[in-house]
């Protein structure tokens, strides 16, 4: 794919002339630093970041077979979900192999709304369409209409409220959402989820709103040290967290059970069979390898595609890998036979023939109660 044929959001020329690299991601030319990868990962986690996120996929799911058809569909039970709150879940083939990872915001049994990978929406798309069947609802594709922007950080909430009308963001809890206005916008949708460990929200208004929202942003939050934060800090600041990338640990030949995912997924019988049910079962009563961390001391950082050996024997590769800013050490990620997924045991990695000790550990790697 050429730079020509790559998407753009609404912000590309703010990022540019920000000084930003920009590099293809998902089908999208994204910033992927503005600065330091390091420096800007650490600005999150001390004061706030400002993320563009108009490459994700944003759908609706209206009608009155909503919440019963995304629970034929999806991992989590959409039926159970509160009016107001939002719950990570995952579509999966028959084999129990993820399509993608979402997030589902629900306002009713009726209204749902679905956030999807930059890379997979399309493929998310036409699989509800596919599976819609006799479910009265109707699958609405509002990505080209609605920006995304999300603040991240311990001072996120410093920065937003002043540009909020209506409502005190104290009131959003973790994983809820409520509507506001923002920047005079009205009805715009904030929600408290973030993908860095982080306290944060997410505000979605229309597209062409983006650049003046995402300026007043700059300045609200400049006295709270905000900065524009791009897609490397955000990947090592996600890992730090233990929170999967989709390509990384999680794709069609790596399922959400071993992954460590089951908060996101339901089996009670009261929610029904949906696809990939029958799969995932059984990998629960039997699995085979486990997702962890590992880490690495001296210059040898873990990368993706490096491959991990017990002795002689190849026993992984590394999903994800990293320098730490937060714990000060190389962090990656990995699959292991779960005989060897346990805290303490090290294994080696090999770099272009030299290997390197590692050591596995539980995920994650930082938290902001595990501090």
């Amino acid at each position: 794919m050429t730079e020509a044929d790559l998407k753009q959001t609404d912000l590309h020329e703010v990022h540019v002339s920000s000084g930003a690299k920009m590099v293809p991601f998902g089908g999208w030319s994204m910033p992927v630093q503005y600065a330091s990868i390091l420096d800007e990962a650490r600005r999150v986690r001390e004061h706030v970041g400002l993320f563009d996120l108009g490459h994700m996929g944003r759908l609706e799911v209206k009608g009155p077979d909503a919440a019963r058809f995304l629970d034929s569909v999806v991992t989590s039970f959409v039926g159970k979900i509160p009016v107001g709150a939002i719950r990570y879940g995952l579509v999966c083939a028959e084999d129990g192999g993820p399509l993608d990872d979402l997030l589902l915001y629900k306002s009713s049994d009726e209204d749902v709304f679905v956030v999807a990978n930059a890379s997979n929406c399309a493929t998310v798309l036409a699989w509800l369409n596919d599976h819609v069947g006799s479910h009265d609802v109707t699958i609405t594709d509002r990505s080209d209409e609605l920006a995304m922007l999300a603040l991240q950080g311990p001072r996120s909430q410093d920065a937003l409220q002043p540009l909020v009308e209506g409502k005190d963001l104290g009131e959003i809890g973790y994983y809820k959402f409520a509507f506001a206005t923002v920047c005079g916008i009205p009805d715009v949708r904030i929600s408290r989820t973030g993908y860095t460990g982080e306290d944060g929200f997410e505000i979605y208004f229309p597209c062409a709103e983006s650049v003046r929202v995402w300026n007043a942003l700059l300045e609200a939050g400049a006295e709270h040290g905000l900065a524009p934060i791009g897609l490397g800090a955000r990947d090592t600041l996600r890992l730090e967290a233990g929170m999967p990338l989709y390509g990384h640990e999680i794709d069609r030949e790596h399922n959400p059970v071993e992954a460590g995912l089951n908060f996101g997924i339901s089996f009670k019988e009261e929610k029904g069979d949906w696809v990939g049910r029958a799969a995932l079962a059984a990998v629960k009563e039997a699995p085979k390898r486990k997702l962890v961390g590992i880490t690495t001391e001296g210059k040898r950082v873990p990368r993706e595609g490096y491959l991990l050996f017990d002795g002689d024997q190849e026993v992984g590769h590394v999903c994800s890998g990293a320098v730490s800013p937060t714990i000060n050490t190389n962090i990656g990620s990995a699959y292991l036979p779960v005989e060897l997924a346990v805290a303490g045991q090290t294994i080696d990695m090999d770099i272009r023939g030299k290997r390197q000790q590692c050591v596995v550990c539980d995920l994650p790697f930082y938290s902001r109660t595990r501090k």
